[in-house]
């Protein structure tokens, strides 16, 4: 008999609700197994997601501050006391505290340019096919004509004029697509169209334009040229750095002050642009105290964690070394090789523990540091040195999968994963139970009924023999 026909039939000899019997004692035996495994699964639940909120927040707190301190906010800039004349911006790693020198621009850097003389059918004018040669080298220039050309070492650069380029328009999108160090458009006025072509800022990056094949020598440009204009002649800019003369090819110069880059801006002959430094006091004034105040969020989530009465992760070594490790912050060293007597961690600076764990700032301190030891409290926020060096070891101990949080993650998820087949187990084991069972009460209700049967039939029978009697 199956087992659903047994249960719709279970009580009817004995009377007893059996299906509820059985049911209550399967459950009773399996409740404290169920209990412990619900009790197992919402443990490492919350292990999981506190874990993984701790993560989050230390590896968010170390992102920000290396993005923060990759920046030029906390370091000491370069200044310039005529920025209508040049801008100074800080190299990254440069150190510049001390910096004074002068710059005078004599000459900004320009580049050639040259226009043709219109063509009056406009940017479909056709010169046939050809060849146009682009040669570099330096040139003088004089009312338009340039006078003068001494080709540099480069090999001349042929560009080749087919029939679907022989246009105007088409001749200056092919020395465009080129990429031969010039660029060429077409300007277009009630005279007609013409070709402007560009060359790079630098005495040197002067050019000629040589046109062979069809009527291409209508485009040329350069000495003798007669139907086009040298509008700008090619210049190196020149500087002189506290008195001393020097040239460059460009108006963006590295190298003239050790560590900074000068955009000129203006020739203004006889006026010295005086160069000096900005401490960045107030960025990381602001930074240490920011600093602070993210540390304690972030402490305060991770010692909540390991709470050794109410916190998810009490028992995780992971867990608590990263405790430790924030702990000791405060007394790590952020200077390599620092001088006897100059600040090198943080407590040097002003930042102590308290008794709960947390940071506090001591402002006076701090500003005494920045005044006395700018260039140490600088390396302290450095990019991928110092503090920031420091938090992101912290970060990714706490990340890691094989020592760290990410390890214990997985860990508990894999426990989360037993628990589950253990819930499926004990759930097998309960049916199975449930079966047995159920078989053993039908057999016992249907001797029961037999029982039942036998005793209606004595009774009948005794009370008929009274009866006769």
């Amino acid at each position: 008999m199956a087992i659903e026909s047994i249960a719709k039939t279970l009580g009817t000899g004995s009377g007893i609700d059996i299906s509820s019997l059985v049911s209550q004692l399967v459950d009773a035996q399996y409740a404290a197994k169920n209990d412990a495994l619900t009790k197992k699964a919402e443990s490492l639940t919350a292990k999981i997601s506190s874990a993984g909120e701790v993560k989050s927040n230390l590896t968010e707190f170390a992102n920000a501050l290396a993005s923060l301190t990759s920046g030029t906010t906390l370091r000491t800039q370069p200044t310039s006391s005529n920025t209508g004349i040049l801008n100074v911006t800080g190299l990254t790693g440069a150190k510049l505290q001390g910096l004074s020198a002068n710059i005078e621009v004599r000459q900004l850097a320009q580049s050639q340019v040259a226009s043709t003389d219109p063509f009056v059918d406009g940017a479909t004018h056709d010169f046939g096919t050809g060849t146009l040669t682009l040669t570099f080298g330096t040139a003088a220039v004089s009312d338009g004509d340039m006078t003068s050309f001494t080709a540099g070492a480069a090999a001349p650069i042929n560009i080749a004029i087919d029939s679907s380029h022989s246009t105007l328009a088409g001749v200056a999108q092919a020395i465009n697509a080129a990429n031969a160090g010039v660029t060429a458009t077409i300007m277009t006025d009630g005279s007609g169209a013409r070709l402007i072509v560009k060359g790079a800022t630098g005495a040197s990056q002067a050019f000629t334009l040589q046109g062979s094949g069809g009527t291409l020598a209508d485009l040329d440009i350069g000495v003798g040229a007669t139907g086009s204009t040298v509008n700008t002649n090619a210049q190196d800019a020149i500087v002189a750095l506290d008195g001393v003369q020097t040239t460059r090819p460009t108006n963006s110069i590295y190298g003239l002050i050790e560590g900074v880059k000068v955009d000129l801006v203006s020739a203004s002959i006889g006026t010295r642009v005086n160069i000096g430094t900005k401490a960045p006091t107030d960025a990381i004034k602001q930074t240490v105290t920011n600093f602070v105040d993210t540390y304690n969020q972030v402490y305060k989530i991770v010692k909540a964690a390991v709470d050794p009465i109410s916190g998810p992760l009490r028992g995780d070594a992971a867990a608590k070394e990263l405790l430790r490790s924030l702990k000791s912050i405060t007394m790590s060293q952020l200077v390599d090789n620092p001088a006897e007597g100059t600040p090198a961690s943080l407590s040097g600076i002003g930042v102590a523990t308290q008794r709960d764990g947390t940071l506090s700032v001591d402002n006076n301190r701090l500003q005494n540091v920045l005044t006395n030891y700018p260039s140490q409290i600088e390396a302290m926020f450095a990019a991928s040195a110092g503090i920031t060096k420091v938090m992101s070891a912290i970060s990714d101990k706490a990340i890691s999968r094989v020592t760290g949080l990410g390890a214990s993650e997985q860990t508990y998820t894999k426990q989360q994963s037993d628990v589950a087949e253990d819930r499926e187990d004990a759930l097998a084991a309960a049916e199975k139970l449930r079966t047995r069972m159920t078989r053993q009460f039908a057999a016992m209700d249907s001797r029961v009924a037999a029982y039942k049967s036998t005793q209606s039939f004595l009774t009948n029978q005794i009370a008929a023999w009274n009866k006769s009697s």
